[in-house]
């Protein structure tokens, strides 16, 4: 059996064309040419106005900092210009002198550094050389001023707070009870004493402490206000009362003697 050939004629198919995409680089161009300006902008700008401070302006009342010793704080840190200076870094720098309790440091245009201190008040000595100021917080523990008028606040490492709290509870009616208080002490059992200026000593023990400072206002300081000057010590360490001891030369007896004694 023949089989016939048939001559087909291949036809060559053409490349599919692309479809054409016209890009406008004007547009591609333009964002990022404008942002890489505005970039150079800032830097030239900031080039120009993060120059050095010229004035440093100093606020507050200026009674235990001086200002030699703020600009001495100061100093390190303006190395840097206007713009560019860290004022958290120079906060902390002035605030770690003694005596300051808070600083606010501001730029002032077109070149200045306002910089407001406000001290920290002193409300009693802590220990023998430390102060206490009016929030009950130990600001210094070494002062090179120990100022005696102040009273005497004393007790275990860590107690500062809770020493000043009892200290500036006490201090108002001290002074309506005509007291003048010379120390506080709380000793390591936790037993607190006054002692005041007179020379008596007050002892309170480390038990039921508020109600025994209610008896020393409401009882004890009006029987003896008439003979106060005579009293060597008022013991307090009682369930309901309270003893007396009275200076040698003194022939007076000893009132308030109640027989429980309460050891703390």
């Amino acid at each position: 059996m023949t089989r016939t050939k048939s001559n087909r004629r291949k036809v060559a198919k053409k490349p599919r064309e692309l479809p054409k995409i016209n890009i406008n680089w004007t547009y591609v161009l333009a964002p990022p040419g404008a942002l890489a300006i505005l970039v150079m902008i800032f830097f030239i700008t900031q080039g120009l106005l993060d120059h050095p401070f010229q004035r440093l302006h100093l606020e507050g009342r200026f009674q235990r900092v001086t200002p030699i010793q703020v600009e001495a704080a100061l100093v390190p840190g303006l190395d840097r210009g206007f713009l560019s200076a860290d004022l958290g870094a120079l906060q902390r720098r002035v605030e770690s002198l003694d005596w300051v309790e808070h600083v606010e440091i501001v730029r002032q245009w077109p070149d200045a550094l306002v910089v407001r201190i406000v001290e920290h008040q002193a409300a009693a000595r802590w220990g023998e050389i430390g102060l206490l100021n009016t929030h009950g917080e130990l600001f210094t523990s070494e002062a090179r001023y120990v100022f005696p008028e102040l009273p005497r606040l004393a007790g275990p490492k860590g107690s500062e707070l809770e020493v000043a709290k009892q200290y500036l509870g006490l201090r108002g009616r001290l002074t309506e009870a005509n007291l003048a208080l010379e120390a506080l002490i709380m000793d390591e059992r936790g037993a607190w004493r006054l002692e005041l200026e007179s020379g008596q000593q007050i002892r309170i023990g480390r038990r039921n402490v508020d109600q025994r400072l209610d008896r020393l206002f409401r009882v004890v300081a009006p029987i003896l206000a008439a003979e106060f000057d005579r009293v060597s010590h008022v013991d307090l360490r009682y369930t309901n009362g309270f003893s007396v001891g009275w200076y040698p030369d003194s022939d007076l007896q000893p009132v308030g003697m109640v027989e429980v004694f309460d050891s703390g």
